[in-house]
């Protein structure tokens, strides 16, 4: 098949201050094998060269355009991009995350292979950190089909820049949430958007690490509250539209949204947050959070922690664990498909395995 004739693939880049970054992620598409893509960056007032930088990759491929508003927000900034694309499929990416060079081939064909009631197919992503360093968090899964149950308890997508959508799905659910901006509540608009995908759409995934996830400290995934807030809003969302949906459901998924804060924090190196998290997930669910290894040891890593600044409050923080060193995000995107390790093999496995019980369990109710 001649590549002219396959599908038009329309990328909605919103940025936003985002100079640092918004060239390795256009670079990213650049180098995809598939080539019939329109990128659409969405500048929403930025203050620094994001826009320069945009306009100057716009005029030397066409494929490119840069699209410029007033700060409205991320879902704004997305829509904007979604009203103007003419692409039969969406990919909503972050102004700075990457993908792997065959990712939206492999994403396109397997919609080719899905059913017609297929809205979404996403890939795995691995967590990098602002110098573009593996940091050994990942998102895997090889859950298909009704996912709305799942879905709800995690959002095992794991992030706004995973996805390939079809554009008619966002005439019948409507764009992402830009009235969470307006309630100071932003943080969970893709995983909003998705649960309402997943009301009228199946799912289907491509089981490669195709996408490099930016893990930046001063990104909106830092602001814990906000997301929480936003969690909390939609869920209420949720509950008025199926009521039918046990409550355990939405207290599991705010008992494992905030053990994900917690963890978040103490990557952060925030030991009070984290205790924090830790006790709000045990608030909202008193079972669930106390059958997990990891809800023990990062409450006593961080007690020790905070026990250790009372004890010597002008040293500084006590480390008790380090992540090791890992290859360039853009070296491991390109050989996601075999990445070495046998640790990381046994988790990825162990996180499917989990993942895959979960959902045929939530099949049941």
């Amino acid at each position: 098949m001649m590549q002219s004739t396959l599908p038009l693939v329309s990328v909605v880049i919103p940025a936003y201050n985002a100079e640092i970054f918004i060239e390795k992620t256009l670079e990213s598409f650049l180098a995809q094998t598939y080539q019939n893509l329109e990128i659409l960056v969405v500048d929403d007032g930025s203050s620094d060269r994001t826009a320069e930088i945009a306009q100057s990759y716009a005029t030397k491929d066409s494929r490119i355009t840069l699209i410029q508003q007033l700060n409205g927000g991320v879902a704004a900034a997305r829509n904007r991009g979604i009203r103007q694309a003419r692409g039969e499929f969406i990919a909503p990416v972050d102004a700075d995350d990457v993908w792997h060079p065959e990712a939206v081939a492999l994403m396109v064909q397997r919609f080719d292979t899905a059913s017609e009631e297929t809205g979404v197919v996403y890939g795995w992503s691995l967590d990098i950190n602002e110098s573009g360093k593996v940091i050994g968090g990942f998102h895997a899964a090889t859950i298909e089909g009704s996912v709305l149950k799942t879905l709800l308890c995690h959002n095992f997508l794991g992030n706004a820049s995973s996805t390939l959508i079809r554009h008619v799905c966002f005439d019948r659910v409507g764009g992402y949430d830009e009235q969470l901006k307006a309630q100071n509540a932003q943080g969970c608009e893709d995983w909003d958007l998705y649960l309402r995908l997943a009301e009228h759409y199946t799912f289907a995934v491509v089981p490669k690490f195709l996408v490099g996830y930016r893990k930046s400290s001063n990104g909106m995934s830092t602001d814990y509250r906000k997301m929480a807030r936003s969690q909390r809003l939609m869920l209420d969302k949720v509950r008025e539209s199926h009521p039918e949906i046990p409550g355990m459901l939405h207290r599991l998924s705010r008992s494992s949204f905030y053990l994900y804060l917690a963890q978040q924090s103490h990557t952060n190196s925030e030991a009070g947050d984290t205790l924090h998290w830790l006790w709000q997930a045990a608030v909202v669910d008193p079972i669930t959070p106390f059958c997990r290894l990891g809800f023990y040891q990062l409450a006593i890593i961080n007690i020790i922690r905070c026990i250790w600044a009372m004890v010597r409050p002008h040293h500084k923080p006590l480390s008790v664990a380090c992540q090791p060193t890992s290859p360039s995000s853009s070296r491991l995107l390109q050989t996601a498909s075999s990445k070495d390790g046998l640790v990381h093999r046994l988790k990825v496995r162990l996180k499917l395995w989990v993942g895959s019980l979960l959902h045929q369990s939530l099949l049941r109710i």
